[in-house]
């Protein structure tokens, strides 16, 4: 036997120093992937506010130059009408894309997977 080798202490404080040691080291690895992610989560938060309120100005220019036309085009054959139904086709343009948005939300594009799966399996594993 190698006398070199320093003897593992036993008993009950050792087991409990190295089940903390454990623990600390489980959530500290958790906590690194929970940041992992959520730096991903910001970055894709980001470059979707970013693309959204540049294909927001886009669509609002749009709208306006061609609802122009088309006020310009139809009054002389609708007059006051025109305005009333470029109003419905707006108001249901806008109903579908809230919707559209709040599908996206429901769907947890913006959640951790990850992470909550590995709580999940450690909770699981500790109870």
């Amino acid at each position: 036997m190698d006398k070199s080798a320093a003897p593992h202490p036993a008993g009950l404080i050792a087991s409990l120093g190295a089940m903390t040691r454990n623990s600390l080291g489980l959530l500290l690895s958790r906590l690194e992937l929970a940041a992992l992610e959520l730096s991903e989560v910001r970055n894709n938060l980001l470059r979707l506010v970013v693309v959204g309120a540049l294909a927001l100005m886009a669509s609002w220019f749009c709208i306006a130059y061609g609802t122009a036309t088309l006020v310009y085009l139809a009054w002389e054959t609708m007059g006051w009408k025109i305005l009333l139904v470029l109003t419905a086709l707006f108001a249901c343009l806008t109903l579908g894309l809230a919707l559209y948005a709040r599908a996206m939300i429901r769907q947890g594009k913006l959640s951790l997977p990850a992470t909550m799966a590995e709580i999940k399996a450690d909770r699981d594993m500790l109870l």
